[in-house]
């Protein structure tokens, strides 16, 4: 099951690690979008995961990104690293065996992504800010004319609006994951670890805390979501800050989505009714939507398209908008 190329590297690793050069069990695991391949394995009669980064994967930071997953596993965040080689592309660490997520999970997510944010020794990326890939994607978007501009307009101008006004001061950001989907947590009953670091960098703190609210947090849990991560209640510039992100992140996924989509030779039914937005990411958690088939991708764009156009019209939009704009923290 483990590729012929990377054979001699795990076997080394496996000796490293654990004494032994051979695996008592092997499963593939399957869910992610990443490149690399993962697997559950048995060595000694205990499960750990091994991750190998193959051939023709996006070049990235590895070193940087082993060093944030290595700080991450000393704060008990991420699992405990057993061996990792970046030239070889290996890693092994603790397989942690996954429960039902708690009724509180929103919290729980929360005080994790506090816990990560106050790490220390991540690196900024090193081919521009997150923004500016951001910037990248939509510019793309734009120029691809992938939709009707009736259905895109409005929102390349709102989104050029809060892009104007959104802080990027560098002496913000914090240690990010980047990638908090629940494909990436594992609950074992007591307590949350995040796995797969591989987009790991310093960002804006907002980030982080969007991204997980997609799947976890309604609108009306946003006030305690905040306060958990916080420790106290949000302000209304706290608040404004993480509606912005939200929208942003929602024209970019749309972007980055469709342009992919667009490229792949894809149909893109423009009149297409999008899906209910906290029932698709209800179906991607349980397993239901697989976003490596083309159609998922396109519909999953379209609905953080659709949820784009509708919080871009409302007034909270131009509230948050202003009170960003105007710096006043609080």
């Amino acid at each position: 099951m483990i590729p012929e190329a990377k054979q001699p590297a795990v076997a080394r690793a496996l000796d490293e690690a654990f004494g032994v050069r051979e695996i008592d069990d092997i499963r593939l695991l399957t869910g992610g979008l990443s490149t690399a391949q993962v697997f559950r394995i048995v060595v000694k009669n205990e499960p750990y995961l091994l991750r190998l980064t193959m051939p023709g994967a996006p070049a990235g930071d590895p070193a940087g990104q082993l060093s944030s997953m290595q700080t991450a596993a000393d704060a008990g965040i991420a699992p405990h690293i057993w061996y990792v080689d970046a030239q070889d592309g290996i890693l092994i660490a603790d397989f942690v065996e996954a429960r039902p997520y708690p009724a509180d999970m929103a919290l729980l997510v929360a005080q994790t992504l506090y816990r990560v944010h106050c790490l220390r020794g991540f690196r900024k990326p090193r081919v521009g800010s997150y923004f500016d890939a951001m910037d990248r994607l939509v510019s793309a978007f734009r120029a691809a004319n992938i939709l009707p501009p009736e259905q895109t307009d409005e929102v390349f101008r709102r989104y050029a609006d809060l892009m104007k006004f959104y802080p990027r001061n560098d002496t913000e950001l914090v240690a990010s994951h980047n990638d908090v989907k629940p494909q990436n947590m594992v609950f074992d009953g007591e307590r949350l670890w995040l796995v797969d670091w591989e987009a790991a960098f310093l960002n804006d703190r907002y980030v982080d805390l969007a991204i997980a609210a997609n799947f976890f947090v309604r609108d009306d849990q946003e006030a305690a979501y905040l306060a958990a991560y916080f420790g106290s209640p949000a302000n209304a510039y706290q608040h404004a800050r993480f509606y912005l992100m939200r929208q942003a992140l929602h024209v970019f996924y749309a972007a980055f989505l469709l342009v992919t989509a667009g490229r792949a030779g894809v149909s893109i039914d423009s009149t297409a009714t999008a899906s209910d937005f906290h029932d698709f990411h209800r179906r991607l958690m349980s397993g239901e939507v697989d976003l490596a088939t083309p159609e998922a991708k396109v519909e999953y764009a379209l609905v953080h398209l659709h949820a784009a156009q509708r919080h871009v019209q409302v007034p909270r939009f131009e509230e948050a908008l202003a009170l960003v704009a105007s710096g006043a923290h609080g």
